[in-house]
């Protein structure tokens, strides 16, 4: 006879397990992934909850925290870089204690993930994400009617301010193969000002790729630019509000991967504040 703990057990496992499986499948059909904390303006001393989401247009999914997705998932201050901790199946995914005044940079980055999409869907994305050399290589291969096989890994960041902001607090690179970088503190700038932004790739700067920036408040309202041969763009940011900065980055898989392509999917979050009362925006 199976016990009544045994019972819980079983059906808490089964649980996850069929949660796993449509969390997969809204994967499949969602594109950006990011970080969103419960506060990005808290107290010293305060702890945050650090919720990772999966959608299109900043309306999203949870994903709960799964480690055998997790390769990074740190928080960075001043003292430098600490794990951040969570439990395992919970949403948000992990935990982070502000320790002082300062600009805090939460860093998540997957282990690649397998995917197959039908060759009309893989088309589509390529455009949609600006990956047109991805098409043209395809194209050129005889291969733009094929199925596509993809490992892909994400790249998320976020940027958390406590206390008053100043311009020496910077964000900095993670490490991470895809990244975005700001390249002033964005705390420190209000709605209707210049945003400098770099994207690199394995550590150096990446040339024409596409970077997008949206709004929580007015998703549609994207604002595009293609990276300089230095990697970067500036971005005038209309509004207050959460932002969400993302890019994406496809070369051919390396052999032995067992797929076609290989991605990597960068994001990185913060908060704007309104225009100051009477100020003119730049």
């Amino acid at each position: 006879m199976i016990s009544l703990h045994s019972q819980s057990s079983m059906l808490g496992r089964c649980g996850r397990f069929f949660a796993t499986l449509i969390l997969s499948s809204a994967s499949l059909a969602a594109h950006d992934m990011w970080i969103e904390p419960t506060a990005f303006l808290p107290d010293a001393g305060k702890i945050i909850g650090l919720r990772l989401r999966v959608g299109q247009d900043l309306l999203g999914d949870p994903i709960p925290r799964d480690p055998a997705l997790i390769n990074q998932f740190i928080s960075v201050d001043s003292s430098g870089p600490k794990p951040v901790v969570g439990r395992d199946g919970v949403d948000p995914a992990g935990l982070v204690r502000v320790a002082a005044p300062g600009l805090l940079i939460i860093g998540y980055r997957s282990n690649p993930s397998p995917i197959v999409l039908p060759a009309a869907k893989f088309n589509q994305y390529l455009k949609e994400e600006g990956l047109e050399a991805i098409s043209d290589l395809r194209a050129r291969q005889n291969q733009t009617g094929n199925d596509a096989r993809e490992v892909f890994s994400r790249c998320a960041k976020s940027l958390v301010s406590s206390g008053i902001p100043t311009e020496a607090e910077a964000d900095r690179a993670l490490g991470f193969p895809l990244e975005l970088v700001t390249l002033k503190n964005p705390y420190t700038l209000r709605a209707g000002e210049e945003l400098p932004v770099s994207l690199t790739y394995e550590a150096r700067p990446l040339p024409g790729a596409l970077v997008v920036a949206m709004n929580r408040m007015n998703p549609a309202a994207k604002l595009t630019a293609r990276t300089d041969k230095n990697g970067r763009v500036t971005f005038r940011l209309p509004e207050s509000g959460m932002w969400l900065i993302k890019a994406v980055h496809m070369i051919p898989a390396a052999a032995g991967t067992n797929a076609d392509w290989a991605s990597f999917w960068a994001s990185l979050t913060f908060e704007l504040k309104s225009p100051a009362t009477g100020a003119a925006a730049r």
